[in-house]
């Protein structure tokens, strides 16, 4: 099973947004020589605490900074942009860096209404088109438009011979059914705690249509997972991921990932208690063997070839220990290339 690494570039509390994406950057590199087959940023905008707004950027920078690993998107949020564009930026990126290069896409907004309606200014924007959007950046990447499509004699520059990889992502079968229908991996965001993951990545793999963008079906699982020493040590690290999303799903001011201190020192209520109690069910939290079985597990279950994994911890140097001792447990080797198209 390959393990990759799903960043979201959270600003510590007492850091800032800088010092988050010099952490992006390092945790890529950390990831490399660990063995981590991918590298997936994802897209947020007007947020306080996450200083990925632009995975293209991102993706640039951390391929430059690295050789083997691959470097996408988890995900760019598609209805906001022009599909010709996404498809411009996303075959640069792959001249740039061939074979290495995924497009992760998503319709979720990525931020709250305010930062939407600014994204999509003087802009129409039909949910419902989405399905259609993925088809034409298939088309523009890899299969050619069909000669109807009013774009058909567009060409798309640079002209190289290689494409990205193409993923949907999702926290619903909605996603799944299109990545199916559409011949695209399919990843499912595990983390939120949407239920229906094990259906849903069962429906795609019933139902999935071979294209020229995919042959076979691929599926992946994002997974919060944090590791330690001792599982004592581990929940305390855990605490920050617990805090935060407590904050986020109550609606209060999110300025940074806090950080163990203030999370320990936090007056939380029993209802919180019981929230975050609640919460760890869907998060996996121990030493390295304890990770290790727990994220077997949860593969096996979702039918999963890969798991990218999300650890949210506010020290860096014990967040780049989490991930070193998970790709020690699961024996990883720096060694392994890129990944496979």
């Amino acid at each position: 099973m390959k393990l990759g690494i799903l960043d979201q570039s959270h600003i510590g509390e007492g850091r800032t947004a800088a010092d988050a994406l010099a952490e992006t950057t390092r945790l890529a590199q950390h990831a490399e020589q660990l063995g981590y087959s991918r590298f997936w940023m994802s897209e947020h905008h007007a947020s306080a605490a996450l200083a990925h707004s632009s995975p293209e950027i991102m993706i640039a920078h951390v391929a430059a900074a690295t050789s083997r690993i691959r470097v996408g998107s988890g995900g760019v949020m598609l209805p906001h942009y022009s599909t010709y564009k996404v498809a411009e930026n996303f075959r640069l990126l792959e001249a740039l860096h061939p074979g290495r290069i995924d497009l992760g896409l998503g319709r979720a907004p990525g931020g709250m209404p305010l930062a939407t309606r600014a994204l999509q200014e003087d802009k129409h924007v039909d949910i419902r088109k989405y399905p259609e959007q993925v088809a034409d950046l298939r088309g523009y990447l890899v299969e050619g438009l069909p000669a109807s499509h009013p774009f058909a004699k567009l060409e798309i520059s640079p002209a190289i011979d290689t494409a990205p990889e193409i993923w949907l992502l999702g926290s619903s079968d909605e996603s799944a059914r299109i990545a199916a229908l559409q011949g695209t991996g399919y990843a499912f965001a595990q983390f939120f705690g949407t239920p229906g993951g094990m259906e849903a990545i069962r429906y795609y793999r019933e139902h999935f249509r071979p294209s020229a963008a995919c042959g076979l079906p691929r599926t992946m699982a994002a997974v919060l997972a944090i590791c330690a020493d001792t599982e004592e040590e581990a929940n305390l690290l855990a605490m920050s991921t617990d805090l935060f999303f407590l904050r986020l799903e109550s609606g209060l001011p999110l300025n940074d990932l806090p950080s163990v201190k203030t999370a320990v020192d936090y007056p939380y209520t029993e209802y919180d208690m019981l929230r975050i109690k609640h919460a760890r069910q869907r998060r996996i939290v121990g030493t390295p063997a304890q990770v290790k079985e727990q994220l077997e597990a949860l593969a096996a279950d979702y039918s999963a070839d890969e798991l990218l994994i999300v650890s949210p911890i506010h020290e860096m140097e014990a967040r780049l220990k989490s991930y070193r001792l998970i790709a020690e447990a699961f024996g990883l080797h720096a060694s392994v290339p890129g990944g496979d198209k």
